[in-house]
């Protein structure tokens, strides 16, 4: 009788813990609290200028690197001196960007660090954006059947120059 009594008291004990168990482990009642997202950093704002394609202020992840911002404004000109570029570094928010020219744009004969388009030969012609080799000699051409250029603008009367190419092009052309 002892061992039957002994035996319904363990069971009872062991429902008891078995109990306790269960009402600790459920899930608890009522809605889940929703987690945000961890905050995005803000972007940086970097001011890109010189030998790009599309000089400005961009905005660009935290973490971004100076290629970055030189692919976000267009790319490289032909005339830009990326030796001294160092592509790797980290962009700060508010920082400046300088893309140089090559010395030999800087030091031209017009004094400026443009290419005078009366006196360029094809190859100095073809190193601007989207002139190309048969549009530099078109140029040439332009030139030798009606003389020289009297005004940058007027480069827009040589076939294969639209607006779009001279607004490209106006800062890196003169005609002194």
């Amino acid at each position: 009788m002892k061992t039957f009594i002994n035996t319904i008291l363990g069971i009872l004990i062991g429902m008891l813990l078995a109990g306790a168990v269960w009402i600790s482990a459920r899930q608890p009642k009522g809605d889940a609290v929703p987690l945000r997202p961890p905050p995005e950093p803000a972007p940086v704002s970097v001011h890109i200028t010189g030998s790009v394609v599309s000089p400005g202020v961009y905005d660009l992840p935290q973490g971004s690197r100076v290629v970055d911002a030189i692919n976000a404004a267009g790319g490289f000109l032909p005339i830009a001196d990326q030796e001294q570029v160092n592509l790797a570094a980290i962009l700060e928010d508010g920082s400046k960007i300088n893309i140089e020219k090559r010395a030999a744009y800087s030091s031209g004969g017009s004094g400026s660090g443009r290419i005078n388009i009366n006196t360029a030969t094809l190859d100095e012609l073809d190193t601007l954006p989207g002139i190309g080799p048969s549009t530099a000699q078109a140029i040439i051409d332009h030139r030798r059947q009606f003389g020289n250029f009297q005004r940058t603008d007027e480069l827009t009367d040589v076939s294969g120059i639209g607006p779009s190419t001279y607004d490209r092009i106006k800062d890196l052309i003169t005609v002194d």
